[in-house]
């Protein structure tokens, strides 16, 4: 099924109407995405999912993006439209004279006349600061790169949220150079140890992305201090490699490539039907906050409720109760329940149910597990319990939370099935 070279051609999995079309009849349309980004494959998965529902497509996706650094080398098909996540002037140029409709899909600066769909970065800050927020943090910082508008977007919209709820942001920004190497990542780990012992703590620092967010933790490391407990970090991308590898994991703001991309599919649909898009510029609304251990904190100054925090972190899903908490740190029940609720606003039994449900979140996002084996895993005895529980906190069911942030359309009947839907 190769056409051209450094092309895949991408297969529906749904033949049907789509094989009675003769292969002539079909528009032919190029996909330029790298898929070593996690985010350009869920936006292939949002695209994929709009071609198999809505249009008969013959869809080439060209993954090492040559057509980014030779332009020219779209002449060699005559294509019917295209969508990118690697945008350049050159491109958008040679797009224009061949009269080839084009989605621009990078997070950059827009091109004139060119349609772009792209994440709503203050979104993405006001929702990373209002997460460290309601961990406790009232020291709040921003690392980012002063050079990307992206990274300044999200830095204002941090911003923006911080001052809103009365709290002051100290910020850090490199110029970032545009590419990765071993010796930048060494050289600003370096540079970001003296910048952190300047740091009030405990504080909670929001990064432009899950790349710095790793650069961050691993100066806390060489500098002596604890993430989370001194220093709380939060990426965005939720780039679950990256976030992963991480020591420890990252929490991070996740974008919805997958709308970003069936957006894309729709526009360029309408493009080559000689329809104009109705809004030349969009912004896709983040999904949430996936919490890891790297914000799994709530800043106090109690020293016995920071134990009892840390006692219910580390086995909230092992189905404690409260009682065993309060004697964990020597207290009777009700001073423990006093104390929470003067410190952090809550009891803690709403605390133990807090990390449950982050964990729920998790497993819903990041795993297939049905939900009878989540429940376990986070401590609940009866799989339905943990349902009602996970809606009155959420306003959604377990499945369309996992059918949400993973692709409303992506799962099949038999997964749809599982997640009790």
């Amino acid at each position: 099924m190769i056409a051209y070279p450094n092309c895949r051609e991408l297969e529906s999995t749904t033949s049907g109407l789509k094989s009675a079309i003769p292969r002539s009849e079909r528009p032919e349309v190029l996909l330029i995405f790298q898929t070593t980004y996690e985010e350009s494959r869920q936006m292939l998965k949002g695209i994929a999912h709009f071609e198999r529902t809505h249009e008969f497509w013959t869809a080439y996706h060209d993954d090492e993006a040559r057509a980014q650094s030779e332009p020219t080398w779209l002449r060699n098909k005559p294509w019917s439209g295209i969508i990118s996540r690697h945008t350049t002037p050159a491109l958008a140029e040679e797009c224009a004279a061949l009269k080839i409709p084009l989605v621009d899909l990078n997070d950059s600066a827009p091109f004139p006349g060119v349609p772009k769909i792209r994440p709503d970065n203050v979104a993405i800050g006001h929702m990373g600061a209002e997460h460290l927020i309601d961990r406790g943090f009232f020291n709040l910082a921003f690392s980012g790169f002063a050079n990307e508008s992206w990274s300044i977007e999200r830095r204002e919209g941090f911003l923006e949220a911080a001052r809103l709820a009365g709290r002051n942001v100290i910020l850090h920004e490199v110029e970032y150079p545009g590419h990765l190497n071993p010796l930048w990542e060494s050289e600003q780990v370096t540079e970001l140890i003296p910048w952190l012992a300047t740091l009030p703590k405990p504080i909670g620092i929001m990064t432009c992305l899950d790349m710095r967010a790793r650069q961050v933790a691993a100066a806390a490391h060489a500098a002596g201090f604890v993430v989370p407990e001194d220093i709380a970090i939060l990426g965005v991308n939720n780039d679950t490699i990256r976030c992963e590898l991480s020591h420890p994991t990252i929490s991070s703001v996740a974008p919805n490539a997958f709308e970003s991309g069936f957006r894309a599919a729709e526009m360029l649909r309408d493009m080559i039907a000689g329809r104009d898009p109705k809004d030349l510029h969009q912004r896709v609304e983040p999904l949430g906050v996936i919490t890891r251990r790297s914000t799994e904190v709530l800043a106090v100054d109690d020293l016995m409720v920071a134990k009892a925090l840390a006692f219910i972190r580390e086995h909230a899903c092992l189905g404690i109760i409260v009682e065993a908490v309060a004697q964990e740190v020597h207290m009777c029940r009700s001073q423990l329940e006093r104390k929470f609720r003067l410190h952090i606003g809550r009891s803690p039994q709403a605390e133990i149910r807090r990390v449950q449900m982050d964990r729920v979140r998790r497993l819903l996002a990041e795993t297939d597990y049905p939900l009878k084996r989540i429940a376990e895993m986070a401590g609940f005895e009866h799989m339905e319990y943990m349902s009602v529980m996970f809606k009155r906190v959420t306003g959604e069911t377990p499945g369309g939370y996992r059918l949400r942030v993973r692709g409303r359309f992506e799962a099949t009947p038999a997964q749809v099935e599982a997640t009790g839907t």
